[in-house]
């Protein structure tokens, strides 16, 4: 999906996420080969970037790159545990964490992003390969969030295709801005 040449919202470069009304498995595969390529996305967003360019915030009042690829890390592992979680339970209430405070964490401040790449490549690969092997009935199953309410797996896949497209976005658009 293009990213416009002018935003609204820099907190939202391809949009805010909208729920589908209706997810069928043209839609699903769209969405399992944004997840596939998001590894090589991300590393491709960083590419060349110097630790100073990487400790810039990617937009006014948000966290660095660093803790952006950090973030996308840490929330992407825990979506693949709570969706593991949905195959193997019958709809469980799984934990929230607070990414805010996550992202403050000393490693997220710290570590070189290649720790999160490399990590991204192996969850990704694990993740693709358990969305790939799903049968249409368990597409239906999900879980419970605290906050969030009931979700199925369905509308878990498309929320995390637009994490994926959403965080790449706010570093092409910051490279873009600052013409790095």
């Amino acid at each position: 999906m293009p990213v416009p040449s002018v935003i609204a919202d820099p907190r939202y470069p391809v949009g805010r996420f909208i729920r589908p009304e209706v997810i069928d498995a043209q839609q699903r595969q769209s969405s399992i080969a944004t997840l596939a390529a998001l590894p090589e996305n991300l590393r491709a967003a960083v590419f060349g970037l110097s630790d100073s360019q990487l400790d810039t915030p990617y937009r006014e009042g948000g966290w660095t790159v660093r803790q952006l690829i950090h973030h996308v890390a840490d929330s992407h592992m825990n979506a693949y545990v709570r969706m593991r979680l949905a195959v193997t339970e019958d709809f469980p209430t799984i934990k929230p964490y607070d990414e805010k405070l996550w992202a403050e964490l000393p490693d997220a401040r710290s570590l070189p992003v290649e720790v999160s790449l490399e990590l991204l490549d192996t969850l990704h690969r694990r993740w693709v390969a358990l969305l790939e092997s799903l049968s249409e009935e368990q597409w239906k199953r999900g879980y419970n969030h605290p906050e969030s309410g009931r979700q199925t797996l369905d509308l878990v896949l498309a929320l995390y295709d637009w994490h994926s497209r959403h965080h790449v976005a706010h570093i092409t658009m910051l490279r873009k801005s600052r013409d790095w």
